[in-house]
């Protein structure tokens, strides 16, 4: 007993002693200070601490990761870093957008769903006002798909208070441009899945509701986008009609909107493949319109065999900078990586992760060619995906592989067979019954489906907080947890929008 006690001292002399070391000395062993880890961490600070930030941005680049949940970026780094010189274990890596200066989590409910949808939260973005699942920037007091609720109930917009105050405007997406995410920024409708005249019904036909693609070219010449750039062709042209690639447009009402587009503004033109969009003389072309597919753009994995040939996004996004940075007063530009959440819906990770490290190269590309003083650099996603990272594989584990502890031994689970680090509570990767053996399978092919718990036929979204990281004249708004409205009233107050009230 008394040994015991005399050791309990010792102890509590030595803590006592090394505390008092610390507090008069503050000397940290070597084995600390020269620690990478230490030295990376304490400059990152130091530099946070000298951090000075202007308030008022004269342009502004958002980003949207759509589905770019928190694991999305996780493993889009990991993904990112292995493939990549000089990595440890893919780990350490940095998307571009993860060094911004500051970051901020987001609320994205919708006000009638837990778990929201795209249409609903870029609203949000887009208006300041959060709203339900299915509208496109009207208020929740709309009945969704009734359009005559929706008089009286559009919302105005980010792109309408910049090209009122005389900005450039540009739209970019990698789905179709009709799609949820990008039309939230320009169009007003009680429904989502209005794109085109052909998908109004005799309500909306009766009570005058203009489809989505109508609205985008058919705006006044001083509320007309400056460039916008995606997928969806089909809703801009006849359904008599078959374009490059061979597929049917979808419009009942014989126009043929990319036609409309040239003829209602100036200096306008359009593209629909690589070759006419690389040939665009941006000095004397004032109004660009691109569709690169029937649909949506190609996956970044697959975008090599398009039939047409696309541009990848860092292309759209650097072709758009070029167009808007002609305008001395400024530009609000929106991009869209709108296929990181179509692979996820599809269970399939390496599409999604794909497209998500395509996003970061785009934010590089906009950081190189924008001024800093002067441009609002903001990146976030309007939701996140039941989407997973576990199973405890060792450092450097393929992001994409079975899982490997740190003896090097597959991982097997209780029922014998290997599994991988990524997976999905839901989707098309549930197997009824017997889970399959990955043991010769290559899960790391593009087309692979990772397992899922809950058999579905489109893997869903999910609702927890997504990021918000952001760079230049007013990023330092961008802190704490906010509501994903709050995203409008930093843009709106960094660019001096004049939309914000008290």
């Amino acid at each position: 007993m008394m040994k015991v006690m005399m050791i309990k001292r010792l102890a509590a002399l030595i803590s006592c002693s090394l505390v008092t070391m610390a507090a008069n000395s503050a000397v940290l062993p070597s084995v600390q200070t020269d620690s990478h880890w230490y030295k990376e961490s304490a400059q990152r600070v130091s530099d946070k601490a000298t951090l000075e930030t202007k308030a008022k941005a004269k342009n502004v680049i958002l980003f949207v990761g759509d589905g770019m949940g928190i694991s999305t970026l996780t493993a889009a780094r990991i993904y990112q870093g292995q493939q990549m010189a000089g990595n440890q274990g893919g780990e350490e890596n940095f998307l571009s957008f993860e060094k911004f200066d500051h970051t901020a989590l987001i609320k994205t409910y919708n006000t009638n769903q837990q778990t929201p949808d795209s249409a609903g939260t870029m609203t949000a973005i887009a208006t300041g006002v959060k709203s339900k699942a299915g509208v496109i920037s009207v208020s929740d007091q709309s009945l969704r798909g009734n359009c005559l609720s929706s008089k009286g109930n559009e919302l105005v917009t980010l792109v309408d208070l910049a090209n009122a105050k005389g900005l450039s405007t540009g739209v970019v997406s990698t789905a179709r441009i009709t799609h949820a995410t990008p039309a939230a920024t320009y169009a007003n409708s009680p429904e989502r899945d209005w794109e085109s005249d052909a998908n109004l019904p005799a309500e909306a036909v009766a009570n005058e509701c203009k489809d989505i693609a109508y609205q985008m070219v058919m705006r006044d010449k001083d509320n007309a986008l400056t460039v916008a750039l995606g997928g969806g062709r089909r809703a801009f042209i006849p359904n008599t009609v078959t374009d490059g690639e061979n597929k049917k447009g979808q419009r009942k009402d014989g126009m043929d909107l990319t036609k409309a587009w040239v003829e209602n503004f100036d200096n306008a033109a359009y593209v629909w493949n690589s070759e006419e969009f690389d040939a665009i003389d941006v000095a004397t072309t004032d109004h660009l319109l691109g569709l690169f597919n029937s649909s949506h753009m190609e996956y970044e994995a697959d975008r090599a065999d398009d039939v047409g040939g696309e541009p990848s996004l860092t292309e759209m996004t650097e072709k758009s900078i070029e167009m808007l940075k002609k305008n001395d007063n400024g530009y609000l530009l929106i991009v869209e990586s709108g296929r990181i959440d179509h692979g996820h819906h599809a269970g399939n990770a390496k599409r999604a992760l794909a497209d998500a490290v395509e996003l970061s190269n785009a934010v590089k590309a906009a950081v190189e060619n924008t001024n800093p003083d002067e441009t609002l650099i903001l990146v976030t996603a309007d939701h996140s995906h039941v989407f997973t990272i576990a199973g405890y594989p060792k450092r450097g584990n393929p992001i994409l592989g079975l899982v490997h502890g740190v003896d090097g031994t597959v991982s097997t689970a209780l029922d014998g067979k290997p599994y991988t680090t990524l997976g999905y509570t839901n989707g098309p990767g549930a197997i009824v019954g017997n889970r399959d053996d990955l043991s010769s399978v290559d899960t790391q092919d593009k087309d692979f489906m990772q397992q899922s718990l809950i058999p579905m036929g489109s893997e869903t979204h999910a609702g927890e907080d997504i990021s918000l990281h952001a760079t230049g004249p007013g990023s330092n708004l961008v802190q704490g947890v906010m509501e994903q409205n709050v995203i409008f009233h930093i843009i709106n107050q960094a660019q001096a929008l004049g939309g914000t009230k008290y």
